[in-house]
């Protein structure tokens, strides 16, 4: 087939490449524009540009992709398919409708429920068991069209935003692939969404990892790991940022306050929380590098009885 392919971070690059490698005819790649980065101001491309560079295909950067001159441009490639995964515009109607059968988005959870920027993440800090893939055709709404095609992935206990994202981009690349095949067999399937049934996974803000130890260990726990590696989770050590990477939850009641630490172990610190403990294993302190537990309380110090995040 002949594919219009839209996408911008690393999370879209997987799905590229498998297009590349199934023999589909990529016509053009549409990414957001280059970015100045550090004091330098060196031009950053974006990760789907650096694949398509490297494949020698085609590349438009708009500003606005919504821009007549920019559908007219793109109208000439002649797509049979458009295909958009985390391009980071909203496309308008005379897009969507442009290709042959339309477009179709890899959305990286089973909608309806995570509508929105972030439901990797979210899905993780919610607890949910489960999350996957929703290969959906595209409409005018935010992750409301049509699904087609979906696959389940297993949260497992100790999943990252980083572990989950890379399965998901994984997952979500291959059930592309079966999903132009099921195009161009002509057996594809479109079931409406429940919008009744759906969720919003809002974009992730550096605020959102401020720890509030009121809640309970096993709320914060979730948090830790949904925000790892961006924007991560954080508190405060005698006036110093403390980012934590990594913890579990400790069953044991220590009767502290919330953010008091009420032990320390050769291999964790401690912290009461609004409901149970939370043992901090792996951590950063501002000005240093993320480092296990053990070894920040060997060259640290730091009392029991300390209030983290005053």
């Amino acid at each position: 087939m002949k594919v219009l392919f839209m996408g911008t971070p690393d999370f879209a690059v997987t799905t590229l490449e498998k297009i590349i490698e199934a023999g589909h005819e990529v016509v053009g790649v549409v990414t957001q524009p280059d970015k100045p980065k550090g004091r330098g101001k060196a031009v950053l491309y974006t990760p789907v540009k650096e694949v398509a560079m490297a494949h020698g295909l085609p590349i438009y950067q708009p500003v606005k992709v919504r821009e007549e001159h920019v559908i007219e441009e793109l109208s000439k490639l002649q797509p049979d398919i458009g295909v958009i995964v985390a391009f980071g515009q909203i496309l308008p109607q005379t897009l969507l409708d442009m290709p042959t059968y339309g477009c179709v988005n890899v959305h990286a959870s089973l909608l309806p429920k995570y509508r929105g920027a972030a439901p990797i993440q979210w899905s993780i800090i919610d607890g949910e068991p489960t999350t996957g893939v929703t290969i959906m055709q595209m409409d005018a709404g935010l992750d409301t069209g049509d699904m087609i095609n979906r696959v389940e992935i297993p949260i497992e206990k100790e999943e990252t935003g980083g572990s989950l994202f890379n399965k998901l981009a994984e997952a979500g690349a291959d059930l592309l692939i079966d999903t132009l095949r099921s195009f161009e067999e002509g057996t594809i399937v479109r079931t409406k969404q429940d919008s009744a049934a759906s969720t919003y996974a809002a974009r992730l803000t550096k605020e959102l990892g401020n720890m509030d130890f009121t809640k309970s260990a096993v709320v914060l726990e979730r948090l830790i790991r949904g925000l790892n590696p961006w924007p991560s989770a954080y508190t405060s050590l005698n006036g110093k940022t403390l980012k934590v990477w990594r913890a579990d939850v400790e069953l044991k009641e220590y009767g502290g306050k919330p953010g008091e630490i009420v032990e320390l172990t050769k291999d964790a610190i401690i912290v009461q929380t609004g409901e149970q403990a939370l043992a901090l294993k792996e951590i950063q302190l501002e000005g240093k590098k993320r480092m296990d537990a053990g070894a920040f309380l060997r060259g640290f110090s730091i009392e029991k009885g300390t209030v983290l995040g005053q």
